[in-house]
């Protein structure tokens, strides 16, 4: 996660990004205005993350993912590879992801970081979070799987409880459980996340033609 990138690869990757919104976007008929408005941005500002222009956070792209029906690790996962690499391809059996690729968005709270390319029937992420203090909570169709690497991190299932969890302990919970976390203590904690994708939301990734 903190492996230095080469120069232009933070707005590269920004660009595949937002290439791949709205790509999705023009393929469900959508306009940059009904889109805003279902994933609560404004028009300007969603139009300057489809330009590369903006980084949006996270809760900003797991708004939108939901708003063209995927979810944010399906969004991450095809981009910032090398094209030049076979191992790379999207719909191949193999996907490998080398220490400095992926696709990753940072922020001052942490990082995000996708560990698999293409359209998958999972999707690995590594976060790096600093969230001191619980934000919204986030919903989505898939399961869920969680491994604390290092830290303390508390996760609110909202009513199926609260767990507190540090390094080596897992968490898996169903879909359309709520949840959200914040770290506890001094330090970031890194995080291990696993997202089963809905077979549906599969297909309309793989479906994109950039």
């Amino acid at each position: 996660m903190t492996t230095a990138e080469p120069p232009g690869a933070d707005q590269r990757m920004r660009e595949e990004l937002g290439g791949r919104i709205a790509a999705l976007r023009k393929s469900r008929s959508m306009t940059l205005v009904v889109l805003a408005a279902k994933a609560k941005l404004s028009q300007p500002f969603l139009s300057q993350i489809e330009r590369g222009r903006a980084r949006p956070s996270m809760p900003s792209l797991h708004r939108i993912a939901a708003a063209l029906g995927t979810t944010t690790p399906a969004l991450l996962s095809d981009t910032g590879a090398n094209p030049e690499d076979d191992s790379h391809s999207g719909n191949g059996r193999v996907s490998l992801v080398r220490v400095n690729e992926g696709r990753m968005v940072s922020q001052v709270d942490g990082q995000a970081k996708s560990l698999v390319f293409g359209a998958r029937a999972m999707y690995p992420m590594e976060f790096v979070t600093q969230v001191t203090e619980f934000e919204d909570f986030y919903e989505h169709t898939g399961e869920e799987f969680m491994y604390v690497i290092s830290g303390q991190l508390e996760v609110d299932l909202a009513d199926d409880g609260l767990f507190m969890l540090g390094p080596g302990d897992t968490l898996y919970f169903g879909g359309g459980v709520r949840h959200r976390w914040r770290t506890v203590g001094a330090w970031p904690a890194r995080v291990l996340v696993t997202q089963a994708q809905p077979i549906a939301a599969t297909a309309n990734i793989s479906e994109m033609h950039i």
